[in-house]
């Protein structure tokens, strides 16, 4: 089975449509390569399956929700279902990652594996996202390695040997939070369903003239609620956040509509004006949205 590309295809709540696998088979491999660079990190998302990163090599830094995990070569990361995250390197470094659902462990909602393994598991409060450092564990990057090499080279019998592989860290995962699946819901679950509706508003409306009252109204809470919300979250203002979203659709925008003027490009993301497009892209990027555009284009049509 080979490797998927790299790329997210997000809803308007952040939610990532890509299919990873298949019914048969839900369970994906992806590879890629990043620098610090705003166009090369991951952006805010989730999905419903379960993802495991490890570290190829440099450093990748990834957040979930009030947590903040600074990544060598050879660590891990297990990120639960239905968990907003985001990833960039410092400076530069390359993942290897599995996403998978988690019947493709448990089978049937009905089974010992779901109702005694899986789904407490899932709904623990404390797993949110689980460090595994190579320093002080090396079982769980060893078993990931096997199921990523057998998935990757389509091997013979791959599906056994992905399947088993994820199951034994799926039991470990157990193991090691099964003191704390008893435990009543936590604020940064609270602050993580937030989140998620408060993306889902930026990520709607970021054309429009929106304020940071109009951000909280969407999850009902305060506008105090909601700087607390995003510093404690993100280590963002929303205002700040929703700048950073704009240029990024921009950059998207300059590549995918080269004969569209900066100025409209900068209409469609929200700005009023392309002295404030241009300040604020260079904020981000250290380039105009013209100089941008060129570099970029050229790379692209490069042979």
């Amino acid at each position: 089975m080979a490797l998927q590309e790299c790329g997210l295809n997000l809803n308007s709540v952040s939610k990532e449509l890509q299919p990873h696998g298949s019914l048969a088979f839900p369970c994906a491999g992806y590879a890629s390569r990043h620098t610090d660079r705003p166009e090369d990190s991951i952006p805010w998302h989730w999905h419903e399956e379960i993802e495991i990163i490890y570290i190829e090599s440099g450093q990748i830094e990834v957040k979930i929700p009030s947590q903040s995990f600074l990544l060598k070569k050879g660590d891990c990361l297990v990120i639960n279902a239905n968990i907003v995250h985001y990833a960039t390197a410092v400076p530069e470094g390359s993942l290897h990652s599995l996403v998978f659902s988690p019947a493709l462990i448990s089978g049937k909602e009905d089974s010992v594996f779901s109702q005694k393994y899986i789904s407490p598991l899932i709904a623990c409060p404390a797993f949110s996202g689980c460090y595994i450092s190579a320093d002080s564990d090396g079982e769980v990057a060893c078993l990931f390695r096997c199921a990523f090499e057998a998935l990757a080279g389509d091997h013979y019998g791959f599906e056994f040997t992905v399947r088993e592989n994820l199951s034994r860290i799926c039991l470990l995962l157990y193991q090691k939070f099964s003191p704390q699946m008893d435990l009543p819901e936590t604020v940064p679950n609270q602050d993580n369903l937030r989140l998620s509706r408060l993306l889902a508003y930026i990520h709607k409306h970021f054309a429009d003239p929106i304020s940071v009252s109009d951000i909280a109204k969407e999850a009902g809470i305060s506008e105090r609620e909601c700087l607390r919300c995003f510093q404690k979250t993100i280590q963002l203002p929303p205002i700040q956040y929703l700048l950073k979203y704009r240029v990024m659709q921009g950059a998207e925008l300059l590549l995918a509509n080269p004969s569209a003027s900066i100025s409209e490009i900068g209409t469609l993301c929200g700005f009023d004006s392309q002295s404030h497009f241009a300040k604020i892209f260079k904020r981000f990027y250290n380039c105009t949205p013209r100089e941008y555009r060129s570099r970029n284009l050229k790379s692209l049509t490069a042979p």
